[in-house]
């Protein structure tokens, strides 16, 4: 519960695992062809650089392998203010009306109009920031055993900054997916008995609607794939419509301060799994659908949800907020969530502030001929469970 406090936290140990997840490197875990073919390989056939034993030397060309990253799930950065973001919220709770004693005025009757009637606000409140690091040495004599002009060695620096810019951007977009799949998590683990409204469940909702029964397998036959999926993309445009309507659903509520909450649409951000999408664009809603549902909303295709290698699947053990009193819960055990079809939420109730962000280079050291540069970063990845979410499941 490290996040929640008043502390910094060092990101590094967690950040590299979800790294390793989402690349394929590992596999999901709980995060608390020779004739034809020129394929690049690391062995150095003319010799090495002496300083970072991984370039060759002095050939007559060299190509630097450089292409610019840019990091999915942009929708959850939120904007950066210098001494934080997203600290503190308050909120006004519903009162119920009153009786009007215009009505009941007599002889004799006084009305007093200096009743008091205080308002009921809620107050929540985010603690913690998350910080990482990335460094990078630079050797001077790198110009004079690996590259043939400075232009050359000019071009290398671009390529190894390039990198360096590519990890930071995975980096924001690897939390992004940890900080989804926890709302996500939250979601699921504090779904009562016979369900609610923040969890659908589409095939046993579409089983009793429609009085069938099929299963995950059955939305491969092709008698049952198109219907299912004109189904779920109406369900969606409904819940989507529900959830611009001022309500108690969709959201986590505190005993005694039930929250009033309404998403219009250009604030809703709808993220479904990319494998079914493509599909369903293809094979079914091309000539059936148009997207006058979801046209405000911020949508965005998700390849997989944590893990490369497990992608319609979450593993997590999350934190979340307690209906009973707001207080945060720390799940006592990892829940593993498979079929995750989507999710959607109001643009506050998940998000990545960073708070501040900067880059130096040190002196050049002249005993050792290099430089070192630093790239550090200030985070905070949130929830909010009291605004709008709604997570769908193919099951």
């Amino acid at each position: 519960m490290a996040a929640n406090e008043l502390s910094i936290n060092q990101l590094s140990t967690v950040l590299n695992s979800i790294h390793s997840q989402a690349t394929g490197k590992t596999a999901i875990a709980v995060t608390d062809t020779s004739s034809f073919v020129t394929v690049a390989q690391a062995t150095l056939k003319a010799g090495y650089d002496p300083v970072l034993q991984a370039i060759s030397q002095v050939l007559s060309r060299t190509i630097f392998s450089i292409r610019p990253y840019n990091a999915k799930f942009k929708g959850l950065m939120a904007d950066s203010i210098r001494y934080g973001n997203h600290v503190r919220k308050l909120q006004t709770i519903d009162k119920p009306f009153e009786d009007d004693v215009r009505t009941l005025l007599t002889d004799t009757y006084s009305v007093d109009q200096y009743v008091v009637n205080k308002p009921v606000v809620l107050q929540t409140n985010y603690y913690g920031e998350e910080t990482f690091a990335k460094s990078l040495t630079i050797f001077r004599d790198q110009l004079d055993t690996a590259f043939s002009t400075p232009e050359e060695f000019q071009r290398f620096l671009a390529m190894v900054m390039g990198n360096a810019s590519d990890m930071i951007e995975q980096a924001h977009e690897n939390v992004a997916r940890a900080t989804l799949a926890n709302f996500i998590g939250g979601k699921v683990v504090t779904e009562p008995v016979g369900g609610n409204e923040q969890v659908v469940h589409m095939i046993t909702e579409y089983n009793t609607e429609t009085g069938l029964s099929i299963d995950a397998e059955d939305l491969a036959q092709p008698e049952t794939f198109a219907t299912f999926w004109k189904w779920a993309y109406a369900k969606i445009a409904e819940i989507s419509a529900l959830m611009t309507e001022r309500s108690i659903l969709y959201h986590t509520n505190i005993t005694d301060k039930e929250i009033m909450r309404h998403t219009p649409a250009n604030l809703q951000k709808v993220y479904l799994f990319n494998p079914f999408k493509f599909k369903i664009d293809a094979m079914v809603l091309s000539s059936a659908y148009h997207d006058n549902y979801l046209k405000y909303a911020d949508k965005e295709v998700v390849n997989f949800w944590q893990s490369i290698q497990t992608p319609d699947t979450i593993k997590v053990k999350p934190v979340y907020m307690d209906s009973t009193d707001g207080s945060l819960v720390n799940a006592e055990a990892a829940i593993t969530q498979a079929n995750v079809f989507g999710v959607i939420f109001d643009e506050e109730a998940v998000g990545i502030t960073t708070v501040n962000q900067w880059s130096a280079p040190t002196p050049f050291n002249a005993k050792g001929g290099y430089s070192n540069m630093f790239w550090h970063f200030t985070d905070r990845y949130w929830n909010d469970f009291t605004e709008n979410g709604v997570v769908l499941l193919l099951d």
